[in-house]
């Protein structure tokens, strides 16, 4: 019998209306303001005093609070409005400050979705910043120390040129200016070190100052130096983007802003706690063996490690940077958690040539993490917030040497946590220079909440037209098309929201041009029914021949714009990317309600009956 269905289509059709509606359903549910608190310390945690602690604090503040819980290492506390979780970021931060604690206050959008959609993995979909906003960061390289660091990397390379060449000097010195100033006993020496040097280090300007002795000044160039800190800025937004990436961060903005700051937004609901953490800190490693008994006091420096002291040599056999792989893995023998290192083949070199002639020496991991100290200062009458910086050093390893190592080895004595914020950092690429967070906020709309309101009542508008049409137009035909647009909207917000998809403001243009192409598939179609009726074919057959002739056609037209749809998404980015993506579904999703909710309802309605005419 013409136009009946069997029954496994119509239960891919009730299946796919029932994914639709379970996954489109979050979405109804907005998040709360929230202000999520966690330790600055890897593997540490919020304690119920802490909670306590904190909500007090918002007591004497006058600021209401509800759902104040903790969950897993962190707490978090919803707030009624957007002033009301500034407000309390800024004071819960400065009495922590205040309390000497190693806290991170950080703005959040705490989920309101009921446990029984997220259990079966139902969640919102994310928006982009020019529809909710996210939070802004305002980060800022401190390029003066890179500089120095160079200084220093640059001061052992002449000292091993002048021993090499066998040419003595007296001492070496760093001035105020950040010039070198290498002492010499003659003036010949002197000469004879200057000829050596400056063939072969042109980033510096040779002169002699010969006020207190025979001294050779070596001072960087203008033109080095802005290299230095380009390099560094150039480094660290790179670094930034892929710590970003690592965080799963959904269509970020990282980019450079003047000379040595960089801007990173984060949209949509995102652990910004955790990004905090991650985006600012700087951390590395250093390979050091432990001293030998006799060894000079002047070439070794102690740690405490396990609770007791630890002697290693100064000299540095590879730092963090000559890694090109961490991943976290666990000690077959102990199930611990450890890190496992894969360097690069100057850093696999280098190891190799230090442990195969220093097998039974144990060898040191020397973990250098920069952390800052928040101090409050009264600058013209007004309290600012300063950050100071400092280094905070430790020895998370120090093993006995079995075999010459190569470019792969493994990092053990690490808590769970710890193993996984150093794989992280060491796996996202080293910083190059130290990095400080100087201002965090929420950020708005960036077209306004006036556009983004008018473009919301176009939305509604266009798509109550376009609803009112197609019955007026095509009768019960137009009205089993307008019950297929609705399934196809739902099914469009419930696949975006499974693949955790980012709804920006020209995604909005997206969906509104997908309600159009659904429209357009169902016209095709009916006007093919009409003109088969007016062929002479009966009220069934002219059904059947409408959709099957208007497939083709149907499906020429889509396949084109989703080759452009893909080609936008492949060279597009940001905003590009949103509209390409939210194109591409709903190209995928109209294609299919077009073809089989439309004929479903139309089947239901028509189907194996006789009948004379077509409400069409």
């Amino acid at each position: 019998m013409l136009n009946t269905y069997p029954a496994w289509k119509y239960m891919v059709l009730v299946g796919a209306l029932m994914f639709g509606l379970i996954y489109a359903l979050p979405n109804l549910y907005p998040p709360d303001y929230a202000i999520q608190i966690t330790t600055d310390a890897s593997g540490g945690a919020i304690s119920l005093q802490n909670l306590q602690q904190i909500s007090a604090i918002l007591e004497d503040a006058g600021i209401e609070y509800f759902g104040a819980a903790i969950q897993g290492t962190n707490a978090l506390l919803r707030l009624t409005s957007a002033d009301d979780q500034l407000r309390a970021q800024s004071i819960v931060q400065r009495a922590l400050d205040e309390g000497r604690g190693s806290f991170v206050v950080a703005l959040n959008s705490a989920a309101t979705t009921p446990d029984w959609l997220v259990s079966v993995g139902a969640r919102p979909m994310k928006y982009g910043l020019d529809l909710r906003g996210g939070v802004h960061f305002l980060m800022e390289v401190d390029t003066m120390k890179t500089v120095s660091d160079r200084l220093k990397g640059q001061e052992t390379d002449i000292k091993r040129q002048l021993r090499e060449a066998r040419i003595r000097y007296r001492q070496f010195s760093q001035d105020d200016n950040g010039a070198l100033r290498i002492s010499f006993a003659r003036e010949d020496v002197r000469d004879e070190a200057r000829d050596l040097l400056e063939s072969q280090y042109r980033e510096f300007v040779f002169t002699i100052d010969d006020r207190t002795g025979f001294q050779l000044l070596l001072t960087i160039t203008e033109a080095e130096i802005k290299n230095i800190e380009d390099y560094a800025v150039k480094q660290n937004l790179q670094t930034i983007r892929n710590r970003v990436n690592e965080l799963g961060v959904s269509e970020p903005l990282v980019q450079s802003l003047g000379k040595n700051r960089i801007v990173v937004d984060l949209p949509g609901v995102q652990d910004t706690a955790q990004a905090k953490r991650i985006l600012g800190k700087v951390a590395t490693l250093e390979f050091h063996f432990e001293a030998k008994p006799d060894a000079p006091r002047s070439t070794t420096f102690s740690w405490d490690y396990e609770g007791r002291d630890a002697r290693l040599e100064k000299r540095i056999i590879i730092s963090g940077d000559r890694v090109v792989d961490a991943q976290v893995g666990f000690d077959p023998d102990t199930s611990l958690p450890q890190v496992n290192i894969t360097l690069d083949g100057t850093g696999g070199d280098l190891m190799h040539q230090a442990t195969r002639h220093n097998i039974g020496r144990r060898l040191g991991v020397l973990f250098i993490e920069t952390k800052t100290r928040t101090v409050y200062e009264t600058v013209d009458g007004e309290e600012v917030r300063k950050r100071i910086p400092y280094e905070q050093k430790r020895v998370i390893s120090l093993a006995t040497v079995q075999s010459a190592l190569g470019k792969k080895f493994r990092i053990t004595g690490l808590q769970g946590a710890e193993a996984r914020d150093l794989a992280l950092l060491l796996r996202a690429g080293a910083l190059a220079a130290p990095m400080y967070i100087v201002e965090e906020r929420t950020v708005g709309a960036s077209l306004g909440e006036e556009n983004i309101e008018q473009g919301a009542i176009s939305v509604a508008v266009g798509l109550v037209l376009v609803l009112l049409f197609m019955p007026f137009h095509y009768k019960l035909f137009g009205l089993a098309a307008d019950l297929a647009l609705a399934f196809n909207l739902v099914l469009l917000i419930a696949v975006m929201s499974s693949l955790s998809a980012t709804l920006t403001l020209p995604g909005i243009a997206g969906i509104v041009l997908t309600v159009g192409m659904a429209v357009d598939a169902n016209v095709l179609i009916f006007a093919r029914i009409r003109e088969e009726l007016k062929n002479g074919l009966s009220p069934q057959a002219a059904i059947d021949a409408g959709f099957e002739r208007a497939f083709v056609t149907i499906l020429d037209a889509n396949l084109t714009t989703l080759i452009v749809a893909v080609i936008l998404y492949g060279i597009g980015t940001g905003p590009i990317k949103g509209f390409a993506i939210t194109l591409s579904i709903g190209i995928l999703t109209s294609m299919f309600t077009a073809l089989m909710g439309t004929r479903a309802i139309v089947n239901l309605t028509y189907g194996g009956r006789n009948i004379k005419t077509l409400a069409i």
